[in-house]
């Protein structure tokens, strides 16, 4: 599968929205009573992502294939009770559509991420994961993110527990760092 890397901004919005709620659904979705879940998407309108994606603080790298958005990841400052030496960056959200997992994209996402975090200065990447989010733990160990402690992430009344992951160097290759 043929990938495009570019950045996001608020011509993407619907798109977005589209593949945050297939991706979040195909995902979680089995977890949640419907309320909840209703609760949770209900958030995350196009409007809200337009806002998002105009907004300087937040960084949108997006996968295409064939012309289609496939994959996203945002990273803005952080938000999570996380401290770490110097100055860091969240990694948001890192979704792809179904058929673009094992493609590639979230790698090369993530390694966007690391680019940005060391444009900007950041001398660490911060990150919350679903503690029963297995592929999604192993990919970010594997790139050196190490567990630091545990968050509650609420969808709608429903709390989920994360692990809040780190990983400092981001400058270094993930074998390095």
């Amino acid at each position: 599968m043929v990938m495009d890397y570019r950045l996001g901004g608020p011509a993407d919005a619907p798109a977005v929205a589209a593949l945050f709620e297939a991706s979040f659904v195909a995902t979680f979705g089995h977890l949640y009573a419907a309320e909840d879940l209703a609760a949770f998407l209900g958030q995350f309108g196009a409007e809200r992502w337009a806002a998002e994606l105009a907004d300087p603080d937040l960084v949108f790298h997006i996968a295409e294939h064939a012309g289609r958005i496939v994959g996203y990841a945002k990273v803005g400052p952080p938000s999570l009770p996380v401290e770490v030496e110097g100055p860091a960056l969240e990694l948001r959200q890192l979704y792809l559509l179904t058929d673009a997992q094992g493609s590639g994209a979230g790698q090369a996402l993530l390694d966007r991420v690391f680019a940005t975090a060391a444009v900007r200065g950041a001398a660490a990447v911060i990150l919350s994961v679903y503690i029963d989010n297995h592929r999604a733990r192993r990919f970010y160990e594997r790139n050196g993110f190490e567990r630091v402690g545990r968050y509650v992430f609420m969808v709608g009344s429903h709390a989920d527990e994360d692990d809040l992951m780190v990983r400092v160097a981001v400058g270094l290759p993930a074998d390095a760092g």
